[in-house]
């Protein structure tokens, strides 16, 4: 079925679903006479709220990358339902085998274990995928430009994270630069990144205070039935919950208190 965004693309085309009985007051493709904006939405936690945010001021266009991670098939399906949940009708989703090919991660390399012993802030994790986001980014620009974006969401969290370089706000702002040099001389696209100073529990509160469907993120970097609880993505979001003072509503393992 050909998608509709005139993009001749991979983008699933979400005009045949039922109606979004869950999704009263979301603004998503209702808006009119507003920018676009491209949200990386990983199906996370962090990139669930950055749409959320977005939402208020913006018509939604969403990408999601696959790139031979451990839960690829858990994160796609937690990508649809907030897609869906937002009624967007604009998606991508692309393929990024290379980081797979490339390796050097345990999101990534099968021979290379998770670690369970909790955040070590003090030193880059062997979750981080190398340059990871700037590939993502690269696409979103590509998209941008042929769609008439003017901005690019991404929900990186620097302040209360694992610390992957790539998260840093330097970064962003020096991906802004790349895009002025490298796009037509009346492109403008601007990188958004509204959480990335926030502590976690600061970003559930949020989400819940945009009801953002929380419920259908996904963060855990091992499993894609039941999260595991002690990676460094679960124990993250563990704490963001219990500090923010509300019960996460995924599935974790036996023994893992939500």
């Amino acid at each position: 079925m050909d998608c509709g965004c005139g993009w001749g693309c991979n983008c699933t085309n979400s005009c045949d679903t039922g109606p979004r009985t869950a999704c009263d007051g979301v603004v998503g493709e209702g808006m009119t006479g507003t920018k676009k904006a491209i949200v990386l939405l990983s199906g996370g936690m962090d990139s669930c709220v950055a749409a959320a945010i977005a939402n208020q001021t913006h018509r939604l266009a969403l990408l999601h990358a696959s790139y031979g991670q451990r839960t690829e098939a858990r994160e796609r399906r937690a990508f649809d339902e907030i897609a869906n949940f937002y009624g967007v009708r604009e998606r991508l989703v692309i393929r990024l085998d290379a980081l797979s090919q490339i390796g050097g991660s345990a999101l990534t390399d099968p021979s290379i274990s998770v670690p369970e012993t909790g955040v070590n802030s003090h030193r880059i994790p062997i979750t981080y995928v190398p340059f990871r986001n700037a590939h993502f980014l690269s696409a979103a620009v590509s998209w941008a430009e042929v769609i008439g974006a003017s901005a690019i969401f991404v929900g990186a969290v620097f302040e209360d994270s694992s610390g992957y370089p790539d998260c840093r706000p330097e970064y962003y702002r020096a991906f802004e630069t790349v895009i002025r040099a490298g796009t037509r001389p009346e492109t403008r696209i601007e990188i958004s990144t509204p959480v990335i100073a926030m502590r976690k529990s600061e970003i559930v509160r949020r989400g819940i205070e945009l009801g953002a469907p929380l419920e259908r993120t996904w963060s855990c970097y091992q499993f894609d039935d039941e999260a595991c609880g002690v990676c460094d993505s679960c124990r993250l979001r563990l704490s963001a919950f219990e500090e923010a003072g509300h019960a996460d509503a995924i599935a974790y393992r036996a023994g893992i208190a939500s």
